[in-house]
């Protein structure tokens, strides 16, 4: 039996086919299978990270890796390789947001240069870029200035020469701009530029470097919290700028260094400070009375000098330095110290050792000390040591015990842990 196509009831067509009817039912042809699903293909890596994974293992095969950091630095997904961080970016990719490189002890293969560039500006991404205690050399890239959430360079204990990096001084929009510079243990010289200064950074270790010249006019514009220019060649007086810093300014050190001329009083302004050390440079000049409003104070450094005069009390009466705080004044040519100053030597709080003061044990020579106090020149405008800014010398306060300074660390040529 053959049943066409027709007009059914109600207009419709019925159904065109051959076979039979039995039974009022309708067996034709048996319907065809459905077509094989096959998977569908696995979706591409995402852009970014994909760009990022073939960066990485190219880098690999320009290096020497002694220790094997890079050697798991294969495969499709970059987020497994050690030192690098993933995170999702703002478009809804995955990216790799960082490299933590410190202390892997790569070079370049067959003693090629291990340069930034390939590297550091292939990685747009980035927010962090950490390498302490390698071999990298050569210029920092350029591109950096255009990554929109780079935040922390540690290029610290690498093979850097030349100028200070003006890569890292290029103005960037607030939001965008670098907030940790750690350039230390490299072989930078020439000027610190002016610039370096105007960055919203919260940290700046440009230490055992050999910067030179004198530090900018505009230092005390910075708002950093932490900063070390120790172990450099740097020259001339501590700026009086440095009091423009009091609303941020922890730890500040400047050991290490030919540093000149007399203390300015603004440093009494610095009422954050925690740390503050000029030891080992040519300071000269009474301590500046201002000092006393130094009030979270703990750790003060002045060894090493040509410092004269009246130890003041009032610095001696500070709670952070009477509570486990540490004063040294030793290697100078101080000549009184008062009651409160006797009672942290007596605690050990207070080196007043190798000085010019009568009656206390391990003094200078008499001849060196009457040697000195016959070449010495006066400080400029001595009426302002004995400015004192703040009110009070805080003798009846009962403060926490000193904490351990961060800054101090940076001294070690090795990764920071802040």
């Amino acid at each position: 039996m053959f049943i066409g196509a027709e007009e059914g009831v109600g207009g419709r067509e019925t159904i065109r086919a051959s076979g039979h009817v039995q039974g009022g039912y309708f067996y034709g042809s048996p319907p065809p299978p459905p077509p094989k699903c096959h998977p569908p293909p696995p979706p591409p890596p995402p852009v970014r990270l994909e760009r990022a994974r073939r960066a990485l293992e190219k880098f690999t095969r320009l290096v020497d890796d002694p220790n094997g950091y890079t050697s798991n630095w294969k495969g499709s997904d970059a987020c497994k390789f050690r030192g690098v961080r993933c995170a999702k970016y703002p478009d809804g990719q995955q990216a790799v947001a960082g490299l933590d490189l410190n202390g892997a002890g790569l070079s370049g293969k067959k003693c090629t240069a291990l340069m930034l560039s390939g590297l550091l500006d292939r990685i747009p991404e980035l927010t962090f870029f950490h390498v302490n205690s390698n071999n990298f050399s050569g210029a920092i890239p350029t591109d950096i200035t255009k990554y929109k959430f780079f935040f922390e360079l540690d290029l610290s204990n690498n093979k850097l020469e030349g100028e200070f990096p003006k890569e890292v001084l290029q103005p960037k929009p607030k939001d965008q701009q670098l907030v940790f510079l750690d350039l230390r243990f490299n072989r930078l010289s020439g000027p610190i530029p002016p610039q370096l200064f105007d960055l919203d950074l919260d940290v700046i270790f440009i230490n055992n470097n050999e910067f030179t010249g004198n530090l900018p006019d505009n230092f005390g514009s910075t708002p950093a919290r932490y900063l070390t220019f120790a172990n450099n060649q740097l020259t001339g007086p501590i700026p009086p700028s440095i009091g423009k810093a009091s609303k941020t300014l922890t730890e500040v050190l400047f050991l290490g260094n030919h540093f000149q001329g007399c203390l300015p009083f603004q440093i009494g302004y610095l009422v954050k400070a925690t740390v503050f050390d000029v030891s080992k440079n040519s300071l000269t000049g009474p301590i500046p009375h201002s000092f006393a409003c130094l009030a979270s104070i703990q750790f003060l450094n002045l060894e090493r000098n040509q410092f004269y005069g009246e130890v003041p009390e009032m610095l001696c009466q500070l709670p952070g330095l009477r509570n486990n705080g540490s004063l040294s004044l030793s290697d100078n040519y101080f000549t009184q110290v008062g009651p409160a100053c006797r009672n942290l030597i007596k605690n050990k709080v207070l080196d007043v050792s190798n000085n010019c003061i009568l009656g206390l044990p391990n003094q200078r020579p008499h001849g060196q000390c009457t040697e000195f106090f016959s070449k010495i020149k006066p400080c400029p405008n001595p009426k302002n040591l004995h400015y004192v800014p703040c009110k009070g010398y805080y003798p009846h306060t009962h403060p926490a015990a000193a904490a351990p300074p961060l800054t101090y660390n940076s001294l070690n040529p090795h990764h920071l842990h802040l």
